[in-house]
């Protein structure tokens, strides 16, 4: 009912998707103060952690959707391949710049969790094999990853429009919306299809294909160059463990 709704802030316009709406919903559903009869029981415990656990099942279909959006558009995404696979360099940008950040703000074996990635299922995975989840590793990198579910599709799609207004092109904010993410991809490519209809087909096919990538070679750079970067930037940075 509520659908996709455009804001005008000066010379901006900001699209907000009725995913954005259902978090926010969502979000304020399960505030303590309304957790009281039936919404006690959709909120329970079980629930939240039968939710979690499975969420990966629902996203199945949608990893499906990227390979049919890519397939028709192949031959173009070729021709600019080698920009998809520069792009995964990017990734690098939570250790070199978010690491220092977050250990000016305190944090410390926490900044190892929190800055290895955008804290989605890899880095989660990745973390909790190598240090556990109930380590400070483990504790950083599941804060990311809810602050990401709750706010960051909100964030994606009232950023890429602000960009996409700023003069980059679509073809080049397409491609950024891959960077992990379902929900970040979909909120960011769907605010640029609402803004440019026309380019519906190509911003879809650039940021699944690039989402398929992030998905794939983003665990070879995660482990390969962002764990061992991040290892040494901290014990560069962190005289002994504190």
């Amino acid at each position: 009912m509520i659908g996709f709704q455009s804001i005008p802030i000066g010379p901006f316009n900001i699209g907000l998707l009725p995913l954005v709406f259902a978090i926010i919903i969502t979000m304020v559903l399960g505030l303590q103060i309304f957790r009281k009869g039936f919404w006690k029981k959709v909120y329970s415990d079980r629930n939240i952690s039968f939710a979690g656990k499975y969420l990966i099942f629902i996203m199945l279909p949608l990893m499906a959707r990227y390979g049919a959006d890519v397939a028709p558009q192949i031959r173009e995404i070729l021709q600019v391949g080698w920009v998809f696979i520069i792009q995964e360099i990017g990734n690098l940008g939570t250790v070199l710049i978010g690491l220092p950040i977050a250990l000016l703000l305190g944090l410390r074996r926490e900044a190892i969790g929190a800055t290895l990635g955008i804290g989605r299922e890899g880095e989660l995975a990745y973390i909790s094999e190598k240090y556990t989840l109930e380590s400070k590793e483990g504790r950083g990198v599941l804060s990311i990853y809810i602050i990401g579910t709750l706010f960051g599709a909100i964030f994606f799609s009232v950023f890429a429009p602000i960009l996409l207004d700023l003069g980059i092109r679509v073809e080049a904010l397409a491609m950024a919306s891959g960077v992990g993410s379902g929900s970040m991809m979909s909120a960011a490519s769907a605010t640029l299809v609402a803004r440019i209809p026309e380019m519906e087909s190509t911003i879809l096919a650039y940021a699944s294909a690039s989402q398929l990538l992030t998905s794939f070679l983003g665990t070879f750079t995660m482990v390969f160059l962002a764990a061992p970067l991040q290892r040494f930037m901290y014990k560069t940075l962190v005289r002994g463990d504190k």
